[in-house]
């Protein structure tokens, strides 16, 4: 009984304070101020290439959840016709997968530090509830990174990605960008229209993070199929920071649920 309340009035404390500074670190790398420079956030350049092919080159900026420069030189198969398109100056793309892990993160820095400093916790469930919550916002953040949202072909197509660019992106292009764990990704697709005498076989792809050269799609009055995709990506290495803190914390969590059950059914404690 005496090493239980030990546990909730010291262990709890030293593991919660222990999840803030983890948590907190994870915070800053998803906005990276500059010294000296009144917060403002840092822009980094990533180079997007793909070992094997040089169909597809891209120089993204990236400043914090923002893309606010991209810069992609794409070799058409049919005719090695070199097409070059970038942001317009005025315009830059919010990245929602790094904006909502974001949030979690923050959630959970609330959760753990939304009582006073002398706070003592009564029950085992109460702490359990509190890990609960707390796992909950980061399996939501990391989910947030490894899991790109599905979207169908006019989804893509009707993005408001497609009127970032200058020049203007010809109809027979659409591009995506999206966070897969650790990497920022851009998918071009090359489309080609079906010529009403060959739609008769016409069905159209439902949702993916990817599609599949031969998936077909409705968009305005006219139907297209996918004739090449090109994927290029580059590691963002604070992600990876962010996703090894999600990870060890969690862990921390679990570890700490596991002692309050540990002395909840030894000594036959209900934590109610």
């Amino acid at each position: 009984e005496e090493e239980f309340k030990w546990l909730l009035q010291e262990e709890v404390h030293a593991v919660l304070r222990q999840l803030q500074d983890i948590l907190k670190e994870a915070s800053h790398r998803f906005a990276l101020p500059t010294s000296g420079s009144g917060g403002a956030v840092k822009q980094e350049n990533f180079v997007l290439s793909t070992s094997g092919t040089d169909q597809v080159k891209g120089v993204m900026t990236l400043q914090g959840d923002a893309l606010c420069q991209a810069d992609v030189n794409l070799k058409m198969p049919r005719n090695n016709q070199l097409l070059h398109f970038a942001f317009r100056e005025d315009k830059q793309w919010k990245l929602q997968q790094i904006q909502d892990a974001r949030n979690h993160v923050n959630q959970a820095i609330y959760l753990l530090m939304n009582r006073d400093v002398n706070y003592q916790f009564k029950t085992g469930l109460e702490v359990l509830k509190l890990m609960d919550a707390v796992m909950l916002q980061l399996s939501r953040a990391r989910n947030r990174l490894t899991t790109p949202a599905t979207l169908t072909l006019p989804e893509i197509a009707s993005s408001g990605l497609t009127k970032m660019f200058t020049p203007v992106l010809p109809p027979d292009i659409l591009v995506n960008f999206y966070i897969n764990l650790n990497k920022l990704c851009l998918t071009v697709y090359q489309l080609h229209v079906l010529q009403p005498s060959i739609t008769k076989n016409f069905k159209p792809a439902g949702g993916s993070v990817l599609h599949n050269p031969g998936a077909m799609f409705e968009f305005g009055s006219q139907r297209y199929e996918v004739s090449h995709v090109h994927k290029v990506e580059c590691v963002v290495p604070w992600l990876n920071d962010a996703l090894v803190f999600f990870t060890v914390s969690l862990q921390l969590c679990q570890q700490l649920k596991d002692k309050i059950s540990v002395f909840s059914s030894y000594w036959n404690y209900r934590p109610y």
